[in-house]
């Protein structure tokens, strides 16, 4: 995951939603006689970020444009009204409408054999999934994911999820223990939410079907169910009627496969404690 820029000039304010966003805060900042410093305290960030960008070479996180927005008597929401276009250069540029389209989903049904999800990642493991993966803006690609994972927490319209994930992404070392256990109790948290259903394939399942897709399933109030399967360089949308049919199909044979919700929440205490200890 890179920062892409559609092939515009990334420091033309008129061509990039990214450069445009960094030299609005740069003028209004400066004709308001307030130093980068006093900026980067309201928002919470350093002296060097907000220079990054007020030249459009940085993503800004919600709690700049919010801090733009209250620190600037004219703003009146602007920089929150812009910072969604900013935001979007965190994402390659194949993946911006799967994004969009989990934002309105109703119902997100995922499933992955491999590693835990975006949306189920802390903090520390996503960090460490890039820098493993040589991303090269590690911080732009962190402030995107955990954006990603605010639709699970809003007070209105937040999807109901379903994982199934394979019990060798649980024991997939990702960092150290510490950071491990970290993600399980991050999974097991959400495993408790009412809303949500996490389930796991034992090892003991050994060859399963669809066992190395990726792939996930979003449904809508008003519209048609659409699949999104990952890939390599690129994942890929699919919203005709028999693609979405045969990965339902497929989701509920994993579901038929996997361990009930109980039984999987004590395969993750019991990964917890005796694995990374």
């Amino acid at each position: 995951m890179t920062v892409e820029d559609d092939g515009v000039d990334q420091d033309d304010p008129a061509a990039s939603a990214l450069a445009h966003f960094g030299n609005e805060a740069r003028l209004e900042r400066e004709r308001l006689g307030i130093t980068r410093a006093d900026l980067g305290k309201a928002a919470t960030c350093g002296y060097s970020l907000v220079a990054k960008i007020e030249k459009g070479q940085r993503v800004p996180p919600r709690e700049f444009a919010e801090a733009c927005d209250r620190l600037f008597p004219d703003a009146h929401g602007r920089f929150m009204r812009l910072w969604p276009l900013a935001l979007k250069y965190a994402y390659p540029v194949w993946f911006r409408k799967y994004v969009a389209l989990e934002e309105t989903a109703t119902h997100i049904c995922m499933f992955n054999p491999h590693i835990v999800p975006g949306l189920l990642q802390t903090e520390a493991y996503a960090r460490e999934v890039f820098r493993k993966a040589r991303v090269t803006k590690i911080e732009d690609a962190l402030t995107a994911r955990l954006e990603r994972q605010r639709i699970l927490t809003r007070e209105e319209g937040a999807p109901r999820l379903w994982i199934i994930l394979d019990e060798a992404a649980l024991r997939r070392r990702v960092g150290d223990a510490e950071l491990m256990r970290g993600q399980l109790t991050r999974i097991r948290d959400v495993a408790e939410t009412p809303e949500h259903v996490v389930q796991i394939i034992p090892a003991s399942e050994g060859f399963y079907h669809a066992g190395g897709c990726p792939f996930s399933l979003l449904s809508f109030h008003d519209s048609a169910d659409v699949v999104h399967v990952d890939g390599f360089p690129t994942g890929y949308i699919f919203a005709e009627s028999d693609a979405v049919a045969e990965s339902r199909h497929t989701y509920d044979l994993l579901k038929a496969t996997a361990l009930s919700a109980d039984k999987s929440a004590a395969v993750i205490d019991s990964i917890m404690k005796d694995v990374y200890v």
